[in-house]
């Protein structure tokens, strides 16, 4: 009997079964539609399954797996999109940002100054 570990749930398969059906045991292991409980169950039964049986469950996880790896690559180039949307966003709201605390610079320069002018016109 083969000890295997995921996400500190150790599971129990026959050596044949993991010799004979890696890939299943590994879809199986992988899939997030099976909580622990149901991929021991599939564990268990599969020296007991027949051949139909066995490729019938090995063609829906691969199916599974195939179509989540579609969508997950789909939603990466979106959220790729979206961020780099975001961050011209980002940095014309700080190019925005920038102006205002240079035209207030300069706003208190020009005060500054003139308050500066004033006080030598007053000493002449």
């Amino acid at each position: 009997m083969a000890e295997l570990k995921q996400n500190w749930k150790t599971f129990m398969v026959a050596d044949e079964t993991l010799a004979e059906y890696k890939e299943l045991v590994d879809l199986i292991i992988s899939t997030d539609s099976m909580d622990d409980d149901e991929r021991q169950y599939w564990f268990d039964i599969m020296p007991s399954m027949t051949d139909e049986q066995i490729d019938r469950l090995y063609s829906i996880l691969d199916t599974e797996k195939k179509k989540l790896e579609k969508l997950e690559e789909k939603y990466q180039d979106e959220i790729k999109n979206l961020n780099e949307k975001h961050l011209i966003e980002w940095q014309e709201f700080q190019m925005k940002d920038s102006k205002k605390k240079i035209k207030a610079a300069e706003a208190k320069d020009v005060t500054e100054d003139a308050d500066d002018v004033l006080e030598m016109l007053k000493d002449l």
